[in-house]
């Protein structure tokens, strides 16, 4: 009798884990992975100050803050870069890597842009530059940014939403991201 009552309450057990709704999380593609094509959920890339791994890693610390939304994060910040590859188009990881991030930009239904105090992130300047106008974008440039004057003069010309904090920024990309999501990805 106790067998019989046991298998009955983990059948009863099963079938309510089997039909609870998934829990949310965000896919990561990290570079150079492949970009997921099949994929309609929406996708944020998250550019800024990489600076060749010397800024703080705030990508990972954005990931985890999204943790519960059903999203695809493309993260530019490569575990295996190597310094010693030569910033020309012949170098083929250095190609590779330009590519991917342009192709993941194209991609992106926002555009986060944080560009961190001490940083000169020559690369996210020319890429924000590239989707000032695209209605996409998202910028942090915080005091401290050796071209904050020019991020902020540039977005306030070209309708850029801007913010001030992590915090800020955090809030409005999860918006943004929602917001995305309700009205579905392939709708500008």
């Amino acid at each position: 009798m106790k067998t019989s009552a046991l298998l009955s309450a983990l059948a009863v057990l099963t079938a309510c884990v089997a039909a609870a709704p998934a829990v949310a999380k965000p896919t990561v593609v990290v570079s150079p992975q492949p970009l997921p094509i099949d994929d309609a959920r929406p996708r944020v890339f998250l550019g800024g100050s990489i600076d060749m791994g010397g800024a703080p890693d705030w990508q990972a610390a954005l990931t985890q803050a999204l943790g519960d939304m059903d999203v695809t994060v493309l993260n530019p910040r490569r575990p295996d870069w190597n310094p010693a590859w030569r910033p020309e188009a012949d170098e083929p990881e250095f190609r590779r890597q330009v590519e991917w991030e342009l192709a993941a930009l194209e991609s992106a239904d926002v555009i986060v842009m944080y560009f961190a105090p001490g940083t000169q992130s020559p690369i996210s300047l020319l890429e924000m530059g590239l989707h000032a106008r695209g209605g996409k974008l998202i910028v942090l440039a915080p005091e401290g940014f050796w071209r904050k004057g020019n991020v902020d003069i540039t977005a306030r010309a070209y309708g850029v939403r801007q913010v001030q904090t992590m915090d800020e920024l955090t809030a409005a990309v999860r918006q943004a991201l929602t917001e995305t999501a309700e009205k579905g990805r392939f709708v500008r």
